[in-house]
């Protein structure tokens, strides 16, 4: 019978903390530290070349270490910037997750709250979940409505 050694170090989902001087996947601490709701959000995000790890293309399978630097690419035009101060294998509470990275996106100006408003507004109405396709009358209404016609 052969007997093997097991690492000193096991990333796996039954280890709390990991040491100081481990890694981790990128998608993986994406997941844990709440950017991203899932991990194949984040997979997605960082396959589509919206993460960036201290200047490089995000991978998904990249390692990430304490002192890294993430930018994330948000809609709008906005990027988010994120220190990495510490890594997590396994999901956590929303309040240590916080505690895992430093923010430093600088808030929006003005100007881009009321853009973000007012993007908000002109989008069309949502309907009631239930009420089917649009009838006929509420088809043309609709139809005026983004022609700029009055009714």
């Amino acid at each position: 019978m052969r007997v093997l050694a097991l690492p000193t170090l096991i990333l796996s989902r039954y280890t709390r903390t990991v040491a100081d001087n481990a890694s981790l996947r990128l998608d993986i601490w994406l997941d844990v530290a709440c950017i991203f709701k899932t991990r194949s959000q984040a997979q997605t995000a960082c396959k589509n070349g919206r993460v960036e790890v201290n200047g490089d293309n995000g991978k998904a399978h990249r390692a990430v270490r304490p002192g890294d630097e993430i930018k994330i690419s948000l809609p709008g035009g906005r990027k988010r910037t994120i220190e990495v101060v510490g890594i997590e294998s396994t999901n956590v509470s929303k309040a240590r997750a916080r505690e895992l990275y430093i923010d430093h996106t600088p808030p929006p100006t003005p100007e881009e709250i009321e853009l973000r408003r007012m993007q908000r507004l002109s989008m069309p109405p949502l309907r009631d979940r239930g009420m089917g396709a649009p009838k006929k009358q509420e088809r043309r209404r609709l139809r005026r409505l983004k022609e700029g016609e009055e009714f």
